[in-house]
């Protein structure tokens, strides 16, 4: 499965950074990117770093399987293991182009502070602050399963770790700075990645 876990990963990149950023570009002529954020050495920028690197793992972890460098974990390697990680990748990238658009010209990579966006709180936003985010998660959880080395497991986790970071130390501070009031009462009840879960008081 480590060749269709790659596959997965390149469709994945293609239209979830690839095609969003092109039609970002065109809709704002910007593309979105703004990097890591933070100084150097900073939690901030330990989340973007760890996000960089949990995209790493998760490519590594297949081609590792490719070269027979790595064994599957024994308890993992199983056909409806696999099955169901495929299942989660898709169902996770479909979600993940679904909450892109939904953000309209307010989508981007990172924070830039100085930039004000509009506040999206509809659609899958009327329910989860960071669908976009909470998409990721069953699709890196997906390739895990798929290709369910060391290497992919600590891909994931540290995947975890950064979308923690990215939203609890910059995000939601950067949105509560800009918007205010409007940010906090919309916290107050739309859950951080499931619903009604991680609201703010």
């Amino acid at each position: 499965m480590a060749g269709w876990a790659l596959a997965f990963l390149g469709i994945y990149f293609l239209l979830a950074f690839g095609l969003r950023s092109m039609v970002q570009k065109a809709r704002t002529g910007s593309a979105g990117f703004h990097g890591i954020s933070g100084k150097p050495g900073s939690l901030e920028w330990l989340g973007g770093v760890l996000f960089v690197v949990a995209l790493a793992l998760g490519v590594s972890a297949p081609i590792l399987d490719l070269a027979r460098v790595l064994d599957p974990v024994g308890a993992l390697d199983d056909e409806l293991v696999q099955a169901i990680g495929g299942g989660l990748f898709f169902g996770g990238l479909l979600t993940t182009l679904l909450a892109q658009f939904a953000m309209g010209k307010s989508w981007r990579i990172g924070v830039d502070p100085s930039e004000r966006t509009e506040l999206v709180t509809s659609g899958p936003f009327e329910y989860v602050r960071n669908p976009i985010f909470a998409a990721m998660i069953p699709a890196s959880l997906g390739i895990a399963l798929l290709v369910p080395n060391v290497v992919a497991l600590a891909g994931f986790v540290a995947l975890i770790i950064a979308l923690e970071i990215q939203t609890r130390k910059l995000e939601e501070p950067y949105l509560l700075a800009t918007h205010g009031e409007a940010y906090a009462n919309y916290a107050a009840h739309a859950g951080r990645f499931v619903p009604l879960i991680g609201r703010l008081r």
